[in-house]
């Protein structure tokens, strides 16, 4: 296993995967965006009190007040031109959603996509390159984080990773090889060598593809299931994974319509409805899904607001109290809000919002939900959103942070 430390110097090399060009296939194609546009205090009314009684506001109270900073990492690729030279580090103001750079972690080749340890103390990196890897990190306090070392994922191309909530596995996608793998994590957060994969070889290619490729892997609400997206089969896997031995067990999958390209998935906070956006044919589809077997039901295509063509939509996410859902446009350059409805089952087109950046191939929201990040891999920044979790609006906070070629941010 490679290991190092990082510094604030330094970029990668190597061949990465074909998927992050896609951009120079959209082109000039993609449409222009299109305009659109809590805190919660408590009082007492008792009357005058004594001073030695006076109760103080939970809101307002040094120990409940909002937390102002946080951490943000962000996923680049260090070997494309113009590129990142490893993952970058800044802060962010939770209540303003101003960005500030601290330097940048090297010594992490590609680190496309970016999950955190359910104890907040390891990092892990996809490395998207022909012959991918998954690497850990140590984090530390004093903004010294440690490299702990790379596995190989056993394919090319590898796009997305997860930790099982129980932490110790870690779940990755290899893009170009349309396969997914599984490695164990030690009481220090650093990686095993791989214990399974598993590749995505039926049903057959959709129309235009040449064989299947995994986008995403997550662990379902209830626990015992995975989730695998593939856009070149059209289809999402259901695993049940062995948290002894660290293997997989296929034991369903859905499949969409020909060409629909599914690339991300997200839950609604009930476990009961997924949402998956199809970044081929330019849609959305709200889907049923069975916490006993695992079994995914797709609804019916839905539209993302963005006219005619495609805009190759590339991931959603849905607010905590699960009343809006959001969806990153990259031909679009825009976000598009959903209105959700029927407790989970249907989505209902409010409007797009502009991401004032180029090409947002990824969404996250801060831990606080009321900020939501959008990595926009053109343009080279991330533009932060005021989120209004009565009303579902989004309203930018200031000029987008600028970061070499921005695929994914990670705010802590």
């Amino acid at each position: 296993m490679n290991s190092g430390t990082g510094s604030a110097t330094g970029s990668g090399s190597g061949s990465p995967g074909r998927r992050r060009f896609i951009g120079a296939l959209v082109g000039a194609a993609g449409a222009g965006a299109l305009s659109s546009v809590s805190a919660c205090a408590s009082s007492d009314s008792a009357g005058p009190q004594r001073p030695d009684r006076v109760r103080r506001d939970p809101a307002t109270s040094a120990a409940h007040r909002p937390r102002r900073e946080g951490q943000l990492f962000l996923g680049t690729y260090t070997s494309q031109e113009g590129g990142g030279s490893g993952i970058g580090l800044a802060t962010y103001d939770d209540v303003t959603g101003r960005v500030t750079g601290t330097g940048t972690l090297t010594g992490v080749p590609d680190p496309s996509y970016l999950a955190l340890h359910p104890s907040g103390r390891t990092l892990y990196a996809v490395n998207e390159r022909n012959k991918g890897g998954v690497t850990a990190i140590a984090l530390s306090s004093s903004g010294k984080h440690d490299v702990l070392g790379t596995r190989d994922t056993g394919g090319a191309g590898p796009c997305h990773l997860s930790v099982h909530p129980g932490g110790r596995w870690l779940l990755s996608a290899n893009y170009n090889s349309g396969s997914v793998a599984v490695h164990p994590i030690g009481a220090s957060g650093a990686l095993g060598e791989r214990t399974d994969l598993v590749t995505h070889s039926a049903p057959p290619p959709g129309p235009g593809q040449e064989g299947p490729h995994a986008h995403q892997i997550i662990t379902a609400p209830d626990g015992r299931h995975i989730l695998a997206v593939d856009l070149g089969n059209d289809t999402v896997y259901t695993y049940r994974l062995d948290e002894k031995a660290g293997t997989l067990r296929r034991v369903s999958h859905a499949t969409f319509r020909p060409g629909a390209g599914p690339r991300h998935l997200t839950f609604h906070p009930s476990g009961r409805f997924a949402y998956v956006a199809a970044e081929l044919d330019n849609t959305v589809v709200v889907c049923a899904y069975d916490p006993a077997t695992g079994r995914l039901t797709p609804g019916s295509p839905q539209p993302t607001g963005t006219g005619e063509g495609t805009s190759y939509p590339a991931q959603i996410v849905v607010t905590r109290e699960g009343r809006f859902a959001f969806l990153a446009n990259r031909g679009h350059n825009s976000i598009t809000r959903y209105a959700i409805e029927r407790a989970g089952a249907r989505l209902r087109l409010l409007d797009t919002v502009p991401v004032e950046g180029d090409f947002p191939r990824q969404l996250a929201f801060s831990p606080s939900r009321r900020l939501l990040f959008t990595a926009n891999q053109k343009s080279g920044s991330v533009s932060v959103f005021k989120v209004d979790a009565r009303s579902g609006t989004l309203r930018l906070a200031g000029t987008p942070f600028a970061s070499p070629v921005a695929v994914c941010a990670l705010p802590l």
